[in-house]
């Protein structure tokens, strides 16, 4: 089925990504620390830790600081408890933006997420407020070239619930996030590798912003990301910069 353009967003993120690698470090030990601590430290156990881990490979995080983080999380080692916390609220244009952050102090946190909003054009809400406009979900996104058939009969065969064809020729995959793991090694397996592979929170409907519109979102999410505690930011934009 087609779907938006997504593929120009979905560059323009990976290159912000690169540009802040030390960034990406602190939120993903951040991650393992959470994920070990509420799941235990076996990978083959714990889903949400072996995601972790692999995004601290794939940052090239060395294994001894990955080691380090889960020997903190589960007692081995001293470390820091972080909080879970998200929150929500409107971009430009009434977008819906999601942050979920993760601190040793909530209200550093709120304050620092509430000025972002207000200072960029946006308005921070109620929790509640926009999740609903969201679902949970894993999510793989192959680019432009890669045969749509041949993602879809691996896809579906492992648990996909659905294969949207980009109008730029990119795929996206999307999955109930307990099925992640298996859909990406079934994927991996048939030598199908994604330009992104994540649990996420993806909108349902998306607005399209043009423009002045659009710089002025993309700078709200730029200082939003650029937080200290923030581990992810979601929204509804299809932004043509």
């Amino acid at each position: 089925m087609a779907g938006h353009s997504k593929w120009a967003n979905i560059q323009h993120r990976k290159g912000r990504q690169d540009e802040k690698r030390g960034k990406i470090w602190t939120r993903i030990t951040r991650e393992i620390i959470v994920a070990a601590r509420s799941g235990g430290g076996d990978i083959n156990m714990n889903p949400r830790l072996r995601l972790a881990i692999d995004k601290a490979k794939a940052a090239n995080m060395p294994a001894d600081n990955i080691k380090r983080n889960v020997d903190k999380a589960t007692g081995n080692l001293e470390g820091v408890n972080y909080e879970e916390i998200r929150y929500e609220g409107y971009g430009i244009g009434g977008a819906a933006i999601m942050v979920d952050c993760m601190t040793d102090n909530r209200v550093r946190t709120v304050a620092e997420v509430r000025h972002a909003f207000s200072k960029y054009g946006g308005n921070m809400g109620t929790e509640g407020s926009v999740a609903f406009q969201f679902r949970h979900c894993g999510q793989f996104i192959f680019a432009p070239g890669v045969s749509e058939d041949r993602v879809m009969e691996v896809a579906l065969e492992a648990g996909a619930e659905d294969v949207i064809s980009d109008v730029d020729g990119a795929i996206e995959v999307l999955c109930p996030a307990p099925d992640f793991e298996a859909v990406k090694q079934a994927l991996e397996a048939a030598g199908l590798q994604p330009e992104l592979a994540e649990v996420t929170m993806r909108a349902d409907n998306s607005i399209e912003l043009g423009g002045e519109n659009a710089q002025k979102m993309q700078k709200l999410l730029d200082v939003l990301e650029d937080l200290d505690d923030t581990q992810a930011v979601y929204h509804n934009a299809e932004l043509s910069l």
